[in-house]
């Protein structure tokens, strides 16, 4: 199979229609501005301070956003898998540098989308605008409420299972110490709490 997979291409339409039916002349103008792209492990998509200009929809492999506090500690702010779009959305849509970092955490195959194209496609076509505000209600709003509120009522346990429920074969894939800050935990923690997991089995 090759990086150009039409299979690939249709991932990203389900994607697409998960939240609005999309015309096929829509879905073409898509198509049109959709580049692959193939990155190592350690490969850097976005730079702290960089502006982003592309959006990347994920069709293997993962990748992780994360903030350096002026120690020079690092803190995940989130894990993309497979079928998830990564960017930095307030550096896309205001065009102001990036407050963090986008890593691969293994081999990746991603569908970049130039945001500018992306965002005159969906102004001209209601179809697509449909699909941009319920992208936005359930990323922007549901989702980012779903996890403050996560934080907070739910104690670290619940939050690493509600991971695995989502995700089941994260923990052999991604470091644990970079599931740990994605939690908002110690590594140390997160072992803790995967032994007494074992022990309930």
């Amino acid at each position: 199979m090759t990086i150009e997979s039409p299979q690939y291409l249709n991932d990203l339409k389900i994607k697409f229609e998960s939240y609005a039916p999309i015309s096929e002349s829509s879905w073409q103008l898509i198509e049109g501005i959709a580049e692959f792209q193939s990155i190592k492990k350690g490969d850097i998509l976005l730079q702290n301070g960089q502006i982003a200009k592309e959006m990347h929809f994920i069709i293997k492999g993962a990748l992780r956003a994360f903030i350096t506090d002026a120690a020079g500690n690092l803190y995940n702010k989130n894990i993309f898998l497979a079928g998830d779009f990564a960017g930095s959305k307030a550096s896309l849509l205001q065009q102001t540098a990036s407050h963090f970092t986008i890593e691969a955490l293994e081999d990746s195959i991603l569908i970049q989308l130039n945001y500018k194209k992306y965002r005159a496609l969906i102004d001209q076509n209601d179809d697509l605008k449909n699909y941009y505000i319920a992208y936005l209600e359930k990323n922007w709003v549901i989702e980012k409420e779903q996890r403050e509120i996560a934080l907070v009522m739910q104690n670290a346990t619940e939050r690493y299972l509600q991971l695995l429920s989502k995700h089941p074969d994260i923990a052999d894939r991604i470091p644990l110490l970079h599931i740990a800050s994605h939690l908002g935990i110690t590594p140390t923690q997160l072992s803790r709490i995967r032994k007494n997991l074992e022990k309930d089995l």
